[in-house]
């Protein structure tokens, strides 16, 4: 497919443009004839969302959903790519509120860009050391506590840093939130650059913190300003990347090159005055209104009509359906109308399912939805007398499941499926969790609100760090040789205004020991609480000395032999386990 033969039908948040796809193909038609430094070519192919995986020649392609914004058309075009393009035939929703496809191979690339250009997706700086996809709330807009709809504002400033000078080789990566209110529901605290919405003396504005994130030095983001006026929240977003652009002392160390570690150095007063500084400068002076920017769409326009015909075959009094209705539903601030969370197996939407939650979008959420970090999908404007017949439709395409946001919905990054820096297959281990906890008694109301998360190895991608109980990748030596294993870190939070780390457990326990060692933690705690104490409050009294006595029967490794040969292969895994760890592409 050429350029002349293809233009875009619809703009999206981010500017489609075919010439750079264009552009695109013919520098992957040259790398592959060799006229390319590989190295260079990486740092090209990354800044357009291609992301080279550890099996090789394959790439994972990753699709901005700014704010986790999408819609019915984007859904079957999504589809269509997992179709067409994927092994597996299915797409996988990120903590990050992206989608990302898996083995594509290279030469595809360029096609598959032009479907999802064709519906206003770009992949545009979804990799790379660029500012990454802009999260969001999926409630934004619908949310009675927020003071206002930051949608438009976080469209804003994805559309005014893609493409950006300042943005195309950063020192590393900045990831962005925008919370819908002061309850966090984006975790703007683990994050580079967050915000929080508020009306002060009539205007609308924003706290804006810095200097959040995960990985080995885990921190929660500091306040810059209390309040930063809407007109101005571009301006100071760029005044901090200007920072870090130029300095050079981040880009010595690109393990350590993250704003993270800047702030934490010098500390929030410190880095308050550099941005206070780079304020007074000439490119700082001009107008930074964001209105010409603001992606504004009255949503109430296409919302199903509250007394429209939705039948359902679902008797009077179904109790599957009232737990979904409890679990997976939640009031809007509008009147009647409802958002309506789809629960992903670990994130993962079959080919088919895409085009039938598209369907499903056009029938009860006026053709809209969102993805969540929680690695789910958010219907709203869904009529209070539709629900029965959006949970029937939900459950015939296979992703009727209640418990959304519950114990039972495990967040889980690929992992060794396809992650150069994989150190365990933490998407076998996140099934595996998932089996166990569906053969628990999880009814306990404190017990039904934890979460669990896990990555495959330190980076956090998972989210492990905020969970109740989260689990990194690790490598565990044993008489036999290594061993798949896990570092646990229990009590996090990211419940609302109070986003916290978990506490590290000094325990390394066995993959295939580790849901075993779950259950008992958590029979631990049912056992020894005082009345109503969750179980971040109960990590904190009781200390991590206490977990680790828990924990000491898991870790030994036994001899490699017959009977043991399976404590020596991973989750989803057929033969032994031996680290193999590639170079990842994040920091190139």
């Amino acid at each position: 497919m050429t350029q002349t033969e293809w233009k875009p039908r619809t703009k999206g948040i981010i500017e489609i443009l075919p010439e750079e796809i264009t552009d695109f193909e013919e520098q992957v038609r040259r790398f592959q004839a060799g006229e390319w430094n590989p190295n260079d070519f990486m740092a090209y192919r990354l800044r357009q969302g291609v992301y080279g995986q550890r099996q090789p020649d394959a790439q994972m392609v990753r699709v901005k959903l700014p704010f986790g914004g999408t819609n019915a058309d984007q859904l079957d075009a999504l589809g269509e790519v997992a179709e067409r393009y994927t092994p597996l035939k299915k797409g996988h929703v990120t903590t990050r509120e992206n989608f990302q496809f898996h083995h594509i191979r290279l030469e595809d690339t360029p096609d598959l860009m032009r479907i999802i250009g064709d519906v206003g997706l770009s992949t545009r700086e979804a990799c790379g050391n660029t500012v990454r996809n802009v999260t969001g709330c999926a409630i934004s807009g619908v949310c009675a506590n927020e003071p206002f709809d930051v949608t438009p504002y976080a469209a804003a400033y994805a559309r005014y840093f893609v493409r950006h000078p300042f943005c195309q080789a950063l020192p590393r990566k900045i990831k962005t939130a925008f919370s819908g209110c002061m309850n966090d529901c984006a975790i703007a605290g683990i994050h580079d650059i967050g915000f929080l919405p508020k009306i002060v003396d009539g205007k609308k504005g924003f706290q804006m913190v810095a200097g959040g994130g995960t990985s080995i030095m885990p921190r929660i983001a500091q306040t810059l300003y209390e309040f930063v006026p809407v007109e101005e929240y571009l301006k100071v977003s760029e005044a901090i990347l200007r920072i870090f652009h130029q300095t050079n002392e981040l880009r010595r160390n690109r393990m350590k090159a993250r704003i993270k570690f800047y702030i934490d150095r010098i500390g929030m007063d410190a880095f308050r005055e550099e941005v206070d500084e780079e304020l007074k400068q000439p490119w700082a002076q001009r107008d930074f209104d964001p209105t010409p920017l603001l992606f504004m769409e009255d949503e109430s326009l296409d919302a199903p009509a509250l007394d429209g015909d939705y039948s359902s075959p679902l008797p009077d009094g179904d109790s599957d359906f009232e737990a979904w209705e409890k679990s997976n539903t939640e009031a809007q601030k509008q009147k009647g109308y409802f958002a309506v969370t789809v629960k992903l197996p670990l994130g993962d939407v079959e080919a088919e399912q895409f085009h039938q939650l598209a369907d499903i979008s056009r029938r009860y959420a006026g053709g809209r939805a969102r993805v969540t970090h929680q690695q789910n999908l958010t219907f709203r404007w869904v009529p209070e007398k539709a629900l029965p017949a959006i949970y029937q439709e939900l459950r015939n395409i296979g992703l009727g499941a209640v418990g959304a946001h519950e114990i039972s919905d495990v967040v889980s990054c690929p992992g060794t499926d396809s992650c150069k820096l994989g150190i365990t297959s933490s998407m076998g281990l996140a099934k595996a969790m998932s089996e166990a906890i569906s053969g628990m008694d999880t009814s306990d109301p404190l017990i039904k609100k934890m979460h669990v998360k896990m990555s495959g190895c330190p980076n956090g991608c998972g989210q492990h760090h905020i969970a109740d109980i989260g689990f990194h990748g690790a490598a565990a030596k044993g008489p036999g040789g290594q061993v798949p294993a896990y570092e646990l870190f229990l009590g996090g939070s990211f419940a609302p205004g109070d986003t916290r780390f978990g506490q590290r457990v000094k325990t390394k326990v066995p993959a295939k020991r580790l849901p075993e060692a779950f259950r008992k933690v958590v029979e631990d705690y049912k056992e020894c609480r005082n009345e109503g104490e969750e179980f971040k409050d109960y990590v904190l009294r009781a200390g991590t000395e206490h977990f680790e006595g828990i924990l000491e029967e898991f870790k030994e490794i036994p001899e490699l032999g017959r009977e043991t040969l399976d404590q020596y292969i991973d989750w989803s895994s057929t033969v032994k386990y031996v680290l193999e760890r590639g170079e990842g592409e994040c920091a190139v």
